[in-house]
Formats: C-alpha cells, structure tokens, sequence
C-alpha cells in the first residue's frame, strides 16, 4: 500500500494574515511530504501489510515491531496533516454550527473551548498537538506527543492543531500562544461539524 500527499485543496496564501503562506508551502510540501516517503519507505519492507493506516495507528502492537516506530512517527504525521488541512479553509462557518455547537455550549462554551485547547496547546512540552475528541460519545480536550494521533486513545478527532514549530515558527517565532490566538481565525466550523456528526 502506497501514500501520496493529499492535494492541500486551497492556495497557499488562503489563510494569510493568520499562517503566511511561505510556512503553509513548507509545512505541507516539505515536512508532509518527508512523513509521506519516510511511511511509504516503511511499508515497503512489509509488502503483506494491508490494513489501512488508521487500523495500524489504532492498534500499534499489531504493527511489525522492525517498523512500528515509523508507522506510529511517519504514519502519524501523515494522518495528522492530512486532517489538519482539511479544517483550515477559507470560506466556510466561523462559529460553531449544528450539534456541534449545542455540545460546545454543554462545555461551556466557545471561548471556554478556546482557552482548554490553547492552554492543551502551550503545555505541550516540545512538539505535539492539542485536540478536541469524541471517546465514548464525550467530548473532550486532550493533548498528544509528536506525531501521536487521537486514535491510540481510541478516539475520534474533531478539531487537531498542530504546536509543532514547524507550524508556527517563520511568522510567530516562539510565541506559540500568539499563534494558536491566531489559528482559530482559519477554523472551517462547517468541516467540524461533519467530524462531530461521523464521530458519534
């Protein structure tokens, strides 16, 4: 099974003034890209495999140990990415919309949200994510490691930001806070509420 980086599906400048367009070129062309060939290279040694990439992230252990390491890293940030560009888009809600937002208002609220993912986002030592997930039909605000995926906790991403510095560093240096303020400026609540409703 082969993996090809996903068309980014907007122009690179589309989420100027929030994520310049230098850093999305980059984040999606070179370091999307590396996780894409670094998987492929992986897989390669084990041409049995044909489970699809979120069954190997879910359950790891059934991975081949030799090549585990680069499913869980490579696969990740490809599973990840590929996520990721797709709630990013102009156009599209920029509030909470359907059950989504009802659920959101049951947490107490957009900028309750905001604060729980951002403060998921800053606290992550080194590099990582911070997520918005449904496990056993809750929602809640979790963050990940390196390229770990919400899947390994048995759960389904709604919302994922990258804290990477690689996501951020070109326009907001270390201000990782600043831009994760920023970001929720190019949030597709639309897209959102489609991950909440396949979720559940």
């Amino acid at each position: 099974m082969k993996y090809e980086l996903p068309a980014l599906g907007y122009d690179f400048a589309a989420l100027e003034p929030h994520i310049d367009a230098q850093t999305m070129q980059i984040h999606h062309g070179k370091h999307h890209q590396a996780y894409v060939n670094n998987l492929n290279a992986a897989l390669e040694k084990h041409p049995e495999i044909t489970m699809p990439l979120e069954q190997m992230l879910h359950d790891l252990s059934a991975v081949p140990e030799d090549i585990r390491g680069a499913v869980r890293n490579n696969g990740g940030g490809h599973y990840n990415h590929a996520f990721f560009w797709k709630i990013m888009a102009p156009g599209g809600s920029n509030q909470p919309v359907g059950e989504l937002k009802t659920a959101i208002d049951a947490m107490g609220g957009l900028e309750s949200l905001k604060e729980k993912v951002n403060a998921a986002g800053v606290g992550r030592f080194g590099s990582g994510w911070a997520w918005l997930i449904v496990k056993d039909g809750a929602l809640s605000v979790v963050s990940t490691a390196n390229q770990d995926t919400p899947l390994e906790l048995g759960a389904k991403a709604i919302l994922g930001v990258d804290v990477w510095e690689h996501a951020y560093y070109l326009k907001y240096q270390n201000l990782r806070p600043k831009y994760l303020e920023a970001w929720w400026n190019v949030v597709n609540w639309d897209v959102l509420e489609a991950n909440y409703k396949s979720a559940k």
